[in-house]
């Protein structure tokens, strides 16, 4: 069976357009990516009023959580978002292959989890689909498809990334946009 996820979650208030970085480590978003979400252990991060001091606090001269860890120990726990209504967090870079950082998209409430998905400009240097259009099956209810495989989603980021990272069929080929 498999681990459950950890989640991170804002312990206090953290402002629209704060800065949390840089991404440690080599950057691949969403290549984990389920449409289910499983409950897991949840890690809280501290911000301080708005200063750029990008979540937890100083601890001799260095930012941790809770539990002493550093900003680069779990920075790379943030999940991907499902969507955009689920999306707490957008992934930049100043320059094309630059460093990686993830910026709120809007004031995230103490309690709510921080949940990151791609820049539009960062989308298209790593070649990750920028849109998906929604089908609706026999019940009614939304559904995103693979136009390669023909495999089935419930959320438009679970296909990005799976066109991405895991269709046998899309041989790395960009993300072919059907309208109906």
């Amino acid at each position: 069976s498999r681990a459950p996820a950890i989640s991170v979650s804002a312990e206090s208030c953290i402002p629209a357009g704060l800065r949390l970085g840089p991404v440690p480590g080599i950057f691949k978003l969403g290549k984990y990516l389920s449409d289910r979400r499983e409950p897991g252990p949840k890690k809280k991060v501290f911000s301080y009023a708005g200063t750029p001091v990008f979540q937890v606090r100083m601890v001799r001269g260095e930012l941790v959580d809770e539990a002493g860890s550093s900003a680069l120990e779990w920075i790379g726990l943030i999940r991907a978002a499902r969507n955009s209504q689920e999306q707490t967090l957008e992934a930049v870079a100043d320059l094309p292959g630059g460093q990686i950082f993830y910026r709120a998209l809007r004031d995230v409430q103490p309690g709510e989890e921080l949940t990151v998905w791609y820049s539009n400009p960062l989308a298209q240097w790593f070649d990750i689909p920028v849109t998906a259009t929604p089908t609706h099956d026999e019940k009614g209810e939304e559904r995103y498809i693979c136009w390669y495989c023909w495999r089935t989603f419930k959320y438009p980021n679970s296909l990005k990334a799976h066109v991405h990272f895991h269709c046998a069929l899309s041989h790395g080929r960009p993300f072919l946009h059907h309208d109906h």
